[in-house]
């Protein structure tokens, strides 16, 4: 990120005021993110066309197969994990569809124009923006920090624990999600062992066992579109959503620093450059 860019973003910032004149917040809006609605969409569509194409979709619809896979992945993730961890993956699962509505480097422009506001108008004319903030808890806490005059250290350290709490939170979300994709095809598998039992046991009836074979090996059908074309992608969306999420707070982080030190926005530009992904 150029002087120009910061610049260019502070005009932006100052372009589109919030209230009394202060400077537009960052980060905070959300949006559908259309890379996982699509890849998903995608993956399930070409799975379905095959089977509408193949002639007998209806013969891959078998409910006992679809109970064995469903409930015994969900039974075993819980037998694996805490009620509060199965929680923590369903407000993951949640997320994992919306995406931040601006760049990591908007937000960054943004985080400059509020240091720069600061530094200019002093750190208690950032109280008005704590109520406007409280969608993202790391940003609201960061402002009100400043406001109280804690020392950098000291605010560092808070917000640093804050971020490191959530990531947490959010990879425990994302352990059970992928734990979950490791038992479906174990699930399945099981099925199909039920169904192969139950198969040979009609074998005085040859007209049965063709049928029976195929019901048998849908639960490894299931368990391997559910573990792998669903929950494994979902995981990982929930980590990176995380990660990015951290790299956000972490410039919420630097720039109450550098707003308690009353250093020159310029210096916390060059630090933010030091984090920032190369574009």
């Amino acid at each position: 990120m150029t002087a120009a860019d910061t610049r260019s973003g502070n005009r932006r910032a100052e372009a589109v005021p919030g209230r009394g004149g202060l400077p537009r917040l960052p980060g905070g809006g959300k949006r559908l993110d259309l890379a996982t609605l699509l890849g998903l969409g995608a993956a399930l569509l070409m799975i379905l066309a095959a089977l509408v194409l193949g002639g007998s979709p209806g013969a891959f619809l078998d409910l006992p197969s679809m109970l064995i896979v469903l409930g015994g992945s969900l039974a075993v993730t819980m037998a694996s994990f805490s009620l509060r961890d199965m929680r923590a993956a369903g407000r993951c699962l949640a997320r994992a569809t919306v995406a931040p509505s601006e760049e990591v480097r908007e937000v960054a422009h943004g985080v400059l124009a509020l240091a720069d506001f600061a530094r200019k108008n002093g750190p208690l004319a950032l109280q008005p923006l704590v109520g406007p903030a409280r969608s993202q808890p790391v940003l609201a806490r960061a402002i009100e920090l400043i406001v109280d005059g804690l020392p950098a250290e000291d605010a560092e350290a808070i917000l640093r624990t804050e971020i490191d709490a959530n990531l947490a939170r959010a990879r425990a979300g994302a352990a059970v999600l992928r734990r979950a994709a490791e038992v479906a095809p174990a699930m399945g598998l099981i099925g199909t062992l039920v169904g192969l039992v139950q198969m040979l046991g009609h074998l005085d009836d040859p007209g049965k066992i063709g049928p029976a074979m195929a019901v048998a090996l849908l639960t490894t059908f299931y368990g391997a579109v559910l573990g792998s074309m669903v929950l494994s992608p979902l995981a990982a969306k929930v980590e990176r959503n995380a990660e990015n999420e951290a790299l956000v707070d972490g410039l919420y982080m630097l720039a109450a620093g550098s707003v308690a030190r009353q250093e020159n926005p310029r210096r916390l530009e060059i630090l933010i450059n030091t984090v920032l992904p190369r574009s």
